[in-house]
């Protein structure tokens, strides 16, 4: 079975206790190893840090005339718990989880909280196997591809609305704080309040870009798992 994920995936693995270990959830690696380091949770925490920097390169290099914040913005939807779902979703990879009893019987073969994690730590076990340009690759096969939906525009500010609406009597403001540069290329910095208290801050090549980012970052600072 791991031989069709390895297909799928554009990589055999030589060490196939890494490949093992990268499909383990805790639930396993406690059940059958009476050990947590037998996870991929260490791989995951390795994997996250490979796929963030794999992406911001390309999007540096891909977008010369995006700024920070949307070059920002474009990576954390890339990188999305469901963005990377859907990509173990592709590659069926709920097919090749080891899980402990109890999470098997709840569904966790399919959770995406879990498969995504499951991808960068595949990612990892993928460096660690076989160098950096292997995970780069699979980086590219499998995530990056997803580019032109993550590229949208997402309405940072209309979400933010809506989780801050979630209490009475909460009151969003967003005040130009900032412009800078000639004409034909001005930089624009927004900040936005929440009950006149200062909760995000953003640039942007136009007002309204400007605060989206602005809107995103307090989405990140109040709402961190709601971002996405």
């Amino acid at each position: 079975m791991q031989t069709e994920l390895e297909h799928a995936l554009g990589y055999e693995y030589r060490d196939r206790e890494l490949l093992r270990r990268a499909l383990s959830h805790t639930s396993y690696a406690n059940e059958v190893y009476k050990d947590a380091f037998e996870s991929y949770e260490r791989l995951e925490f390795l994997g996250d840090s490979i796929l963030g920097f794999v992406t911001a390169e390309y999007l540096f290099k891909t977008f010369p005339d995006k700024l920070e914040g949307e070059l920002s913005r474009i990576r954390a939807e890339l990188v999305c718990e469901k963005n990377l779902a859907l990509v173990a979703e592709k590659l069926s990879l709920g097919d090749y989880l080891l899980l402990g009893n109890g999470e098997e019987q709840t569904g966790g073969r399919h959770r995406a909280s879990i498969t995504s994690d499951v991808v960068e730590a595949l990612i990892a076990a993928a460096y660690l196997d076989g160098g950096f340009e292997v995970a780069k690759g699979i980086v590219e096969r499998h995530v990056l591809t997803l580019l032109s939906v993550a590229e949208k525009t997402h309405d940072y500010k209309t979400e933010l609305q809506e989780l801050v609406q979630r209490k009475k009597e909460q009151h969003l403001s967003y005040e130009l704080t900032g412009e800078s540069g000639p004409d034909h290329c001005k930089e624009f910095t927004v900040q936005v309040s929440l009950n006149g208290e200062p909760v995000g801050s953003g640039t942007g090549t136009s007002k309204k870009r400007a605060e989206q980012a602005a809107a995103m970052q307090a989405i990140r600072r109040l709402f961190p798992k709601e971002i996405r």
